[in-house]
């Protein structure tokens, strides 16, 4: 071990570790804590290093149905390892994921200490690594609701299908800022705000979590701890240069909010920030997560991501030492994902020369068990799918239906291009418009969801589907114009017969135009340009030039430039990736039936090199005179209805407030359209002065309401005003008397903090 660079990752760290508020930890059950004491005072050094490991199930075995072989036995009885991941190539069923994981907990039992071990799939929407489960809207969809119970109500489910096939850890939620549109797994977020991320963060891990130790309830895993989503380069796994206090300040309040919800396993950032891989970073992982946070679970690593400290980042000159770099910095569990004993052996070896102390070990194995036992494995290592009669049923189908209505986002409606006229004819064309794979992208049956249309085929309706049968048959004509290629690069497409769609949208009243991006998710889905294919806009630069009006609907996972094609449009439909009920939702929106309530979580950029989020300061705005404008597409928080809102009487509860006091704001909402919808009421709040530069306004609060035509409710709002503090450059919360602003559907107000804090 080169202790020269163990050294190296702290001395920066030391001052802004030392101005660390002192937080409250979360909640331990004396009980278990007892029970956990005996187990460790019982365990050899092996048995803890070997808890520490997580294999993954192909290097275990393989074939279809899937079968162990004699490593399965070799892993767990004589390194007893203590977890196991992944799907083994194919979505199996509920019932054959019990078998799977009872042979797993079977050959535990034969284990002197008879400790379970614990299972992990990525149940990203759904218990998508299971046959027949439900999925939901990718999370950027379901951000797009603005729904808390949606949301939560999604991690009911995923909990229930998780464990009806015996799994009792879920890799979500993701938590990570959708911040940078180039960053391939934008959509696996909650959008690019800090505050809407918290809440739908939370919601989720009370709805998948709590109470956790019930037989419904998973284990949540909040990833990817810390800034995954802000890499530099704008692709997977790579350096993100940002300084402590705009990680405070942005990246981190998600992960605490969570955090004090009770969430129980932490997943690292696999990528770097400011040249040091997060798995290394003890500041990060043990400072930060463990001390100030209070976090009492356990931390796993990411996907091979200690032997890439010494592959990829070139950190160390050996995989040992980067093992020992890794657990001395905070990771209890390492992802490994193969080789269990090149990782347990070399382990056994940094304990033993003194090298990873023994009580970092104890600490580790500590935290693994007392979720473990938090979980009830010891008392049910498995549970079956006979306990679980609502898997993959009606109700759970309305759920991910409704989430999916809910998060469609209505960008453009010109002259009341939507809801469709009763009758007319229709022409669907497109790449996305007759696939399932695209409807819900990556994490889907298997990693890159590039066999859903195989394995999920006629079972749930594509939108050429859906629309045929809510508009019926005759009316709905496709030609499909441009398709993804069969294999390839995700993004690759072909022309089909554009002078063919051209020819058919003579005798269409519509055109559906389905276009966005195909399945994909991490590395693979880098991308160097957000412009729509060539193809694409080809399509649809050949129909806009019919003079039928064109619905353009977007179905993609990250935004892609449509400046080009955006005016010729008559309408556009935002429905993300919405999931095997999505072209179902999509259809009853184009119809009418549903009025749509989706706003964007995310800003819509215009150009590919103005990818500048809503959360920027006042030199990137049009306040500077010497170029600092940013022009989007739509704004984030943007959608519209098939009703119309009005705002009025707009009330801060006075005029001055001091820093321990809380703001209320009313404001009242007049449907004033013709049919009842639902308006997502957002609250910003800036702060006009202040002695490290302002962000020029931030969301402080959101509630989403449903009203009849000509009703009217009054909303309001309670902030605390210690919330509205930014972090400064000695790592400390500032809330610095002064004026704020407040706006609220397009009303204004201001209010004045009487007295300087620092906390």
């Amino acid at each position: 071990m080169k202790l020269s660079l163990a050294r190296r990752l702290l001395p920066a760290c030391t001052a802004a570790a030392l101005a660390l508020p002192a937080v409250a930890q979360q909640t331990l059950h004396p009980a278990i804590e007892r029970r956990v004491d005996a187990l460790l005072r019982r365990m050899t050094l092996e048995e803890k290093v070997g808890q520490m490991a997580q294999v993954s199930i192909e290097s275990l075995g393989g074939g279809t149905p899937f079968r162990f072989s004699e490593k399965m036995r070799d892993a767990v009885l004589n390194y007893k390892i203590g977890s196991i991941l992944n799907t083994p190539g194919y979505p199996p069923t509920a019932a054959e994921w019990n078998r799977i994981v009872g042979e797993i907990q079977q050959a535990a039992q034969g284990t002197r200490l008879k400790i379970p071990v614990l299972y992990g799939l990525d149940d990203i929407h759904g218990a998508n690594y299971v046959l027949g489960a439900t999925l939901f809207p990718q999370q950027i969809g379901q951000a797009a609701t603005w729904n808390r119970a949606l949301v939560r109500r999604a991690g009911e489910v995923t909990a229930y299908e998780g464990r009806a096939a015996g799994v009792p850890w879920t890799f979500s939620p993701v938590l990570d800022l959708g911040v940078n549109p180039q960053w391939p797994r934008l959509w696996e977020g909650y959008g690019e705000d800090p505050l809407l991320t918290s809440e739908l963060g939370v919601a989720f891990t009370q709805g998948a979590q709590v109470p956790l130790g019930a037989k419904d309830k998973l284990i949540v895993s909040l990833k990817h701890y810390l800034a995954y989503s802000d890499p530099r380069s704008g692709h997977d796994r790579s350096d993100a240069w940002i300084p402590e206090h705009y990680l405070r300040e942005y990246h981190l309040p998600p992960f605490a909010a969570a955090i004090r919800a009770g969430a129980r396993n932490v997943m690292v950032n696999s990528a770097l920030i400011n040249g040091i891989p997060t798995h290394v970073n003890k500041h990060i992982l043990t400072d930060i997560l463990k001390k100030e946070l209070g976090f009492t679970g356990f931390v796993v690593s990411d996907w091979q991501d200690i032997e890439n400290v010494y592959r990829r980042d070139r950190m160390t000159a050996s995989l040992k030492e980067a093992i020992g770099l890794a657990i001395n910095a905070g990771i209890d569990m390492s992802m490994l994902p193969y080789d269990y004993k090149e990782f347990t052996t070399d382990l056994l070896a940094l304990v033993k020369e003194g090298t990873v102390p023994r009580a970092r070990i104890d600490d580790a194995v500590r935290r693994i068990l007392r979720v473990k036992m938090e979980a009830g494995l010891f008392e049910t290592p498995l549970t079956r799918l006979a306990d679980y009669p609502k898997f993959g049923g009606a109700e759970h189908a309305r759920a991910a239906y409704e989430t999916a209505a809910e998060s469609i986002t209505l960008l453009k409606n010109n002259n009341g291009t939507l809801p469709l006229r009763a009758g007319a004819r229709v022409l669907v064309t497109g790449p996305n418009a007759a696939s399932l794979r695209t409807l819900n992208g990556g994490w889907t049956y298997t990693w890159q969801g590039e066999q859903t249309d195989s394995i999920a085929g006629g079972q749930f309706r594509t939108i050429l589907d859906a629309l045929r049968a809510n508009l019926g048959e005759a009316k709905v004509h496709y030609v499909p114009g441009v398709s993804y290629l069969g294999k390839g690069k995700y993004a690759q497409d072909t022309t089909v017969d554009i002078r063919n769609v051209v020819r058919a949208a003579d005798s269409a009243d519509y055109i559906v135009l389905c276009l966005g991006e195909n399945s994909y998710t991490e590395t693979p889905g880098n991308s160097s340009d957000l412009s729509l294919s060539d193809n694409q806009l080809a399509l649809a630069t050949a129909l806009e030039a019919t003079g039928k009006p064109v619905i353009l609907v977007l179905n993609e996972g990250r935004p892609r430039i449509i400046r080009r094609i955006e005016p010729g449009a008559a309408a556009i439909v935002h429905i993300y990736l919405p999931g095997n009920y999505g072209a179902d939702a999509l259809a009853d929106v184009l119809a009418g039936t549903v009025n749509p309530s989706g706003k964007l979580p995310i800003t819509y950029p215009r150009y590919p090199n103005d990818l500048t989020g809503y959360i920027r300061k006042p030199s990137e705005g049009a306040t500077n005179p010497q170029g600092g404008e940013t022009d989007p597409q739509y704004p984030f928080g943007f959608g519209l209805s098939y009703t119309t809102f009005s705002y009025s009487d707009l009330k801060v509860s006075k005029g001055a407030f001091g820093p321990d006091e809380t703001l209320e704001v009313t404001v009242a909402v007049t449907n004033s359209g013709t049919r009842a919808g639902q308006e997502v009421v957002q609250l910003f709040i800036g702060d006009d002065v202040a002695s490290l530069t302002p962000d020029l306004t931030r969301l402080r609060g959101f509630e989403k309401v449903l009203l009849a035509p000509g009703a009217v409710q009054q909303v309001r709002f309670r902030i605390s005003l210690r919330t509205l503090a930014f972090v400064g450059t000695d790592g400390k919360k500032h809330l610095e008397a002064g004026t704020f602003s407040v706006q609220c559907g397009g009303l204004k107000g201001s209010f004045r903090v009487t007295k300087t804090v620092v906390f």
